[in-house]
């Protein structure tokens, strides 16, 4: 149902100086943008089609960098997302290389870290059939709806990694009460009448 997620740290190190003699310096900016592209190629090429995955690059940093100043070093974060534990690993690898054989290609040095987080949720198919159906008794069928998978992760996936597990979502929002914003907003509320039904529906799932 949800990805695995990691996280990427990359250091690229290389030799600053002013922005008008780029021939005298190592510009880690540009050597930066040419990994991020190169990054790209991880789930674009190397990836089954078919297989959701995800890489993306959230934050770019160049410590002393300015309008004129090719900076020393510059510092990449972001995460890669996956179904398949096979290719988590091979990207991994993947990923270190390009890093490395790029940044060293254009004269620069490189340092990554990759930090393995949540493994991909995966909900069982027969527990997930049968709760789905207990869920329409305790609900009315239409607000029982099966989910698209996500490429968010949750560390439930954990336990779903240990005993057959079903991870379901509660609904929390209310249009006709403006209660409408997503999770990680700085308006993010919910219609507390989802306590109850929530407390309500676990209880009966579980009996």
């Amino acid at each position: 149902m949800m990805a695995s997620a990691d996280e990427i740290y990359i250091d690229i190190i290389g030799r600053g100086g002013h922005g008008a003699l780029p021939h005298q310096t190592v510009d880690p900016v540009v050597i930066a943008a040419q990994v991020v592209l190169q990054l790209q190629s991880v789930v674009s090429r190397l990836n089954n089609p078919v297989l959701p995955s995800v890489l993306t690059i959230g934050k770019i940093q160049s410590p002393g960098g300015s309008t004129n100043v090719i900076p020393n070093e510059v510092h990449l974060e972001g995460t890669f997302r996956t179904f398949d534990e096979g290719f988590r690993t091979k990207a991994h690898k993947t990923i270190k290389d390009i890093v490395l054989h790029t940044t060293g290609a254009l004269g620069a040095q490189a340092n990554v870290r990759i930090v393995k987080g949540y493994p991909a949720l995966v909900s069982d198919k027969q527990i997930t059939s049968t709760l789905q159906e207990k869920a329409k008794q305790y609900l009315s069928s239409p607000q029982v709806q099966e989910m698209p998978i996500r490429m968010t992760a949750e560390d439930f996936a954990y336990f779903a990694l240990e005993r057959p597990s079903c991870f379901y979502r509660l609904g929390t929002s209310n249009h006709a009460k403006g209660i409408t914003s997503a999770v990680h907003t700085d308006t993010f509320d919910i219609d507390e009448d989802a306590l109850e039904i929530s407390m309500g529906l676990m209880s009966w799932l579980a009996v």
